[in-house]
């Protein structure tokens, strides 16, 4: 995603889809370990998640990461050390019980989902959206193209476009 100032001064985003780029699974590599390092103390397991997870799925070019840790609240003592790496701290920011993380201001690269591991359902739930899209190739295409019209349908509508993709 991107944001642009408009002429009254506000910003809008504007939604970008691009065809499956294999660097993707380098970049979560690279930003896992440094993950990794930070939360080494409460860390259960850390997951690659969203449709950059799936080879040859069409994606916004945002790395999703999920850790999973031992105790959601012990997460907030590492801020400092996520912000240090070019991280927002947003809190749960909408999501009981995780704590979320942006990276790359107005031009978003990665996103962190951190869930305690008793978050059974949260974490479930990205885990088996990921299986199915790489275990079903075929509708992982289809989602694919349907996410490339809809990113050139509403341009300038996250609303609009996730509605759709609903």
């Amino acid at each position: 995603m991107l944001f642009v100032e408009n002429e009254i001064g506000g910003l809008i985003l504007f939604i970008r889809v691009v065809p499956y780029d294999p660097f993707w699974e380098v970049e979560y590599e690279n930003e896992s370990q440094m993950i990794r390092n930070i939360l080494k103390d409460i860390l259960v397991e850390i997951y690659h998640i969203g449709s950059t997870a799936v080879k040859g799925l069409s994606a916004k070019p945002i790395i999703d990461i999920m850790p999973v840790v031992t105790n959601i609240s012990l997460v907030d003592k590492h801020n400092e050390e996520f912000v240090a790496i070019g991280y927002e701290c947003m809190g749960e920011f909408g999501v009981e019980r995780r704590r979320y993380f942006r990276k790359g201001g107005d031009n978003r690269t990665h996103q962190i989902h951190i869930f305690e591991q008793s978050n059974h359902k949260d974490i479930n739930r990205h885990i088996a959206v990921r299986d199915f899209l790489r275990t079903h190739p075929d509708i992982a295409l289809e989602y694919g193209e349907l996410k490339m019209k809809l990113a050139f349908r509403f341009p300038d509508d996250i609303e609009g476009y996730v509605r759709m993709l609903l």
